[in-house]
């Protein structure tokens, strides 16, 4: 058993949980401190992928733990790392709408053109899922708006489809 204490609280590891699945626990979690920890304790949990390939980084920004975020990208880590599905941190935040957390990571460098296994870019996903703030800022940011997913269909496509005006209106000023 393992004990790790930071300030006024103690973390405890128990066997068989390792250190990679507490931690993955604790980005899930937006623990910051006990991420400190377990980092310090172990650098080279910042590229670790849990079973579905996910980075730390994806994780965050998934679950909208901008400090968190914030802080693994300062450690280092790989702002474009690709999940099992070939997804970004960026393309996370595009569907679950966290213009906060796409804004940080933008300036972090983070390819807003990457495309997953099935094509899609984080302007598709931005349309998709009806998040105007992001693709206002990965336009802004360079996303060009002509790629097609796997499917043949750029983001204006999804805009028509889904009858979406203000996105359309938006594209096709692009």
């Amino acid at each position: 058993m393992t004990h790790l204490g930071c300030g006024s609280f103690f973390i405890t590891f128990n066997s068989p949980m390792s250190n990679k699945e507490e931690f993955f626990n604790q980005i899930r979690s937006g623990n910051l401190n006990a991420i400190e920890i377990l980092l310090k304790e172990e650098p080279k949990l910042l590229e670790s992928q849990d079973q579905r390939g996910s980075t730390p980084l994806l994780l965050a920004a998934y679950y909208g733990h901008k400090n968190v975020v914030d802080y693994l990208l300062e450690k280092g880590a790989k702002v474009d790392a690709l999940d099992g599905s070939g997804n970004t941190a960026l393309m996370g935040v595009c569907f679950k709408g966290y213009a906060n957390i796409a804004k940080s990571l933008i300036e972090a460098g983070a390819n807003v053109n990457q495309k997953n296994a099935m094509g899609a870019n984080c302007l598709i996903y931005s349309v998709m899922f009806n998040k105007m703030d992001i693709a206002e800022l990965l336009l802004a940011n360079g996303a060009t708006t002509g790629d097609k997913d796997a499917k043949g269909k750029s983001a204006l496509d999804h805009a028509l489809e889904q009858n979406n005006q203000d996105f359309v209106q938006l594209l096709e000023q692009k």
